[in-house]
């Protein structure tokens, strides 16, 4: 009975240690049993390129993702670009306060004063003299030219000048003064329509077109033309259309970030149209008064811009009229920048001139010859590479600053 007692006791034991040793090492096979399968992920085949193109310009967030599977598995998949031109939308920084628009040409007058060292001071001083022989007009028609005036304009307003003041009998320096000044003024067409059309009337956003040749100041003047807006309570949408300029898009939704402005782009290289269209139709969803378009300003040829440009609009006006095509001319190429001017003029309906660079390294004449030689209404200008020194062009106060009482 004793022995029987022993066996029982070995039994039990040996169930108590066989029984440890499973619950130690079965856990243990277990966990070693292969790694923990990873989260399915679409094949490279399946993946939208658009999301894939999206995914390698967002920089690294710094490590895998370490939240929880079921936390990652609830995550919705990411939406594909919308179609045509993959547009997506820049974040803005801190949002600033445009200056309002009214009186910037009496606050520059400083800036522009500068260029009469070559017109207003040149042109006073001749017609201070006491005798206005034929010596001192000819000097008067050089001055003119050589402030880019241009020769079609000089012609016409010298003659006129030296008619009325021979019929007047004008002869005070005060008085040639006035007329030489009217004679400018009437020479920049003061009746010419000089607003932005910021408006279509039938509930859609309002379209504007920026052209002009890379060089110009394009881009940054887009910018500048969008505050001019938002500082007179328009809302703006900005197209980054020009694709064929990795910095251009950047500088763009730079500028639409200080302003709080939407700013739609595409991939470098991408289709100009597509992104235009984009940034149209996000301005029609969103009922934004203006869609800014800046187009790629390339001028190797016309046929080429032509059709860039042609379908830039063809595509655009599928959805709103483009209401206005500024064309951004560089106040310091003079001349020159008249001829790269006509080209644009004979593909695209330009509605407006956009005059940058007008301080004091522009010589001022430049303006009379746009109008004249092109025969469409300086609109802005641009004074300066200050944010706000983007003003509406006021013919008046344009000659009042460049021709001075104190020149």
């Amino acid at each position: 009975m004793g022995g029987m007692e022993y066996m029982i006791i070995a039994v039990a034991l040996l169930v108590v240690v066989l029984a440890g040793t499973l619950a130690w090492v079965l856990p243990r096979r277990r966990a070693r049993g292969g790694p923990i399968p990873p989260p399915r992920t679409a094949a490279p085949a399946e993946r939208d390129p658009r999301v894939a193109e999206v995914a390698e310009r967002v920089p690294d967030a710094g490590g895998p993702d370490e939240r929880p599977a079921a936390e990652a598995a609830t995550e919705p998949a990411a939406e594909p670009a919308a179609e045509p031109g993959a547009g997506e939308v820049a974040p803005s920084g801190t949002v600033e306060i445009p200056a309002p628009t009214a009186g910037r040409m009496v606050r520059l007058r400083v800036r522009l004063a500068r260029s009469q060292n070559a017109l207003g001071k040149g042109l006073l001083a001749l017609l201070a003299r006491e005798r206005l022989d034929d010596e001192t007009w000819d000097e008067v028609e050089e001055t003119l030219i050589t402030a880019d005036v241009g020769l079609a304009a000089t012609t016409d307003i010298v003659e006129r000048l030296r008619e009325r003041a021979k019929v007047l009998g004008a002869s005070s320096a005060e008085r040639l003064r006035e007329l030489l000044v009217e004679e400018l003024v009437q020479a920049l067409e003061p009746a010419a329509d000089r607003t932005i059309a910021t408006a279509s009337g039938d509930g859609l956003p309002a379209i504007l077109l920026v052209v002009g040749v890379n060089g110009s100041g394009k881009t940054t003047t887009c910018g500048k033309i969008a505050r001019v807006l938002i500082a007179d309570g328009h809302s703006v949408v900005l197209g980054a259309a020009d694709t064929f300029r990795a910095a251009a898009a950047d500088q763009l939704a730079t500028w639409a970030g200080r302003v709080g402005a939407e700013v739609v782009r595409g991939r470098e290289g991408a289709d100009p149209a597509s992104v235009a269209f984009d940034a149209v139709r996000r301005g029609v969803e969103g009922g934004t008064e203006t869609v800014l378009i800046d187009t790629a300003g390339r001028l190797q040829n016309k046929a080429g811009l032509m059709d860039e440009l042609g379908k830039v609009k063809r595509v655009v006006e599928k959805q709103c009229p483009v209401g206005e095509t500024l064309l951004v001319l560089d106040a310091t190429t003079g001349q020159n920048g008249l001829e790269q001017a006509r080209v644009f003029t004979e593909v695209v309906n330009v509605t407006g001139v956009v005059l940058t660079k007008l301080d004091g390294t522009a010589k001022g004449g430049i303006v009379l010859a746009v109008q004249r030689s092109l025969g469409i209404p300086v609109k802005l200008v641009g004074l300066g590479e200050g944010p706000d020194d983007l003003a509406p062009f006021d013919p008046v106060a344009f000659v009042d600053a460049l021709v001075g009482a104190d020149a």
